[in-house]
Order: structure tokens, then sequence, then C-alpha cells
């Protein structure tokens, strides 16, 4: 059970409970998602779609569009490595017009066997801005803990690079506030200054992670959990998982001169319902 989200200030209050009818939540291409948006997730929370390199670009797309139809407003993954070439960008976004999906987010992505021409993320930015795309909201990955074999200063070059085409970042998971707040810090530092949007889990069991990584093939399943160790990992400390812990170490610095902290991106690893029900109950905790 998540532990309620107290917080006395009350401009804090005020920011967090805008944050929270705002809370965008991210979804995996699988068989029953479109079901499980319908059944649990209200019309008014935007929604991501990731590219699942077992998967393939197009169904996300093809669930998008599904879910744009259902009347949600969703920002499909468009992925460097799942991408084939220009032509096939070109269609996927003529699909998105079509639909009326007016964002996206734009990922290097896990290699694949699939043969493309976007070498990364910043690539197939380029790309996207050179057609007709007609995307308002473009968002990037973020990275606040860094890279174990890259420089920070080439990371925040990198990044830098495509912060020009896009209009927002979306951390990875990381739960430490203080990492998160540091590094929000040093974008504003640099002049990066596009609106932070902290990647969170959601109320996510241990065992829905387990069935989720089964549902994505073998090899995707190996790589899927070693990026969630950390989080399964929490699952056995004591205290266990909250995602009201992050929250919370961050809601006083949202919006605040010296960083880019704007709000929280909820990754929901399809557990749908009782992340919904922790949205609408930390609502009522904040009126």
């Amino acid at each position: 059970m998540n532990r309620a989200l107290t917080i006395r200030d009350a401009s804090t209050r005020a920011s967090l409970r805008q944050t929270f009818q705002t809370l965008g939540y991210e979804v995996i291409p699988f068989k029953k998602t479109q079901e499980q948006v319908l059944q649990h997730v209200p019309r008014g929370v935007p929604l991501t779609v990731t590219a699942s390199p077992a998967k393939g670009q197009d169904v996300t797309v093809d669930l998008a569009v599904a879910l744009a139809a259902a009347g949600y407003s969703v920002s499909p993954h468009f992925s460097a490595q799942q991408v084939r070439d220009r032509s096939h960008l070109a269609d996927l976004v003529a699909r998105c017009r079509e639909a009326g999906i007016t964002g996206a987010f734009v990922i290097g992505g896990d290699p694949t066997d699939v043969p493309t021409e976007f070498r990364d993320a910043h690539a197939l930015l380029v790309a996207l801005h050179e057609l007709d795309h007609g995307f308002t909201d473009i968002g990037i990955g973020g990275h606040p803990e860094g890279h174990p074999s890259v420089s920070e200063d080439v990371l925040f070059k990198a990044l830098q690079d495509k912060a020009s085409l896009a209009t927002h970042i979306t951390t990875q998971i990381v739960f430490d506030p203080a990492v998160i707040l540091r590094w929000a810090r040093e974008l504003k530092r640099r002049g990066i200054d596009l609106p932070v949007h902290v990647g969170v889990p959601g109320s996510v069991s241990r065992q829905k992670l387990l069935r989720v990584s089964g549902g994505l093939g073998i090899g995707e399943s190996a790589k899927f959990l070693k990026k969630q160790q950390t989080l399964l990992w929490r699952f056995f400390v004591p205290g266990g998982y909250d995602p009201t812990k992050i929250i919370k170490g961050l809601a006083p610095h949202l919006g605040k001169p010296d960083n880019t902290l704007a709000g929280f991106h909820v990754f929901t690893f399809n557990d749908l319902e009782p992340t919904e029900e922790w949205r609408t109950r930390t609502l009522r905790n904040l009126s």
C-alpha cells in the first residue's frame, strides 16, 4: 500500500495538485493494452506508448492511433533503432497526423535486427523536422545518473544538441531525488531550459513487472529485467517501493528558478488500475 502524500506548504500543494491533474502515463503495446486503458484510465490523462524492439515501431503507432480515436491525448515513441528510413518515418508521421496526434517522444532505443539509417535519436529528430510533422510537443529522454563509460560533458552536449529540436525532457527512473535535482540544476546552468518531467514508476507490483517481462520475448525480457533490477530490489527492502517518496522529495523544487523541474511522468508497466487509484487518492489528499 502506498503512503498518503502529505504536504503542508500551500504553494507546494497547489503545484502538486496541478501536476497530478495532468500526470501522464506510459504504456507498453501489448495485446490487451487498449482494453486496459479504456477500462481504467480517464480520457484526461495524457498517454505515451513505448516502442518495443520485439514488436516493432508500427505496433506502437497502431496503438497510439487506436487510443487517439478513443479520445485520448497520446504520444507514440519513435525509436531510431526501429524506424527503418525516411520513407518509413514519413508514413508513420502521416498516420499520426491523420489521427490528430500532436505529440511524439524520440529515443535512440535498444539495438535490433532492423536495418535503419538513423544512428541515434538526434539523427531521427533532424529527419523528423525535415518533414511536415505537425507535432506540437516532442519529448526526449534524460539520464540524471549519467553513463559509466561516457563523460558528463559529452552527455550534456548530446542533450543540448537534441534540446533545440524538442519541447520537453522525460527522465529515466532514478530513485534518489537529490541526484535528479542536482542534474536539473546543472541543466539550467548549462542553458538547457526545457521543462523536465521526472520519470517515476507507478503503483506497480513485483508480480506485474515479472509478467510484463514475460510478454516481451526472451531477449528483450532479459534486458527489461536488467534495467528494472533496482526497482525489483526495492520490493524486498524494508519499506518497499513507494512512488510518493520521489515525488515528495522533489515537490518543493517544482518550477523554481534554479532548475528545470516541471512535473512527473508515470511508467505504469501496464499496472493501470492501482496506478490510477494512487493518482486519484493523492489528488483527494491534496485537496
